[in-house]
């Protein structure tokens, strides 16, 4: 389950964020997860309270939201939508494409609490 030690990794991003900006809390985490990450959300979500416990991102809701898989034609220059097993341009119905997003774990949006 890797995506313990991914949870781990983002805690430890967002707390130092959140020091950096003299946070006394996180509110929200906003992730985007692509479906060619190897990443499980409901892993990744179900690993977060764990994690979080003692942070300043505990009780800190955690919002992960999918990002579609796309690619750009090598042949045509069209970007199109694919789908995970079947990377093929959509215009021209080309292999050669080159995968523009679908693989990526970012940390979108963080919300914080800053005391007066």
């Amino acid at each position: 389950m890797h995506e313990l030690s991914l949870c781990q990794a983002l805690i430890d991003q967002v707390t130092d964020i959140a020091r950096e900006h003299g946070a006394s809390r996180v509110d929200r985490i906003r992730l985007k997860v692509g479906p060619l990450s190897g990443v499980e959300p409901l892993l990744l979500q179900q690993a977060y309270p764990l994690v979080a416990a003692g942070t300043l991102a505990e009780g800190a809701e955690l919002v992960i939201e999918p990002s579609e898989i796309r690619v750009r034609c090598n042949l045509c220059g069209a970007e199109t939508q694919a789908l995970p097993n079947r990377l093929l341009c959509k215009a021209c119905g080309a292999f050669q494409t080159r995968l523009v997003s679908g693989d990526e774990l970012l940390l979108e949006n963080l919300e914080l609490r800053i005391p007066d």
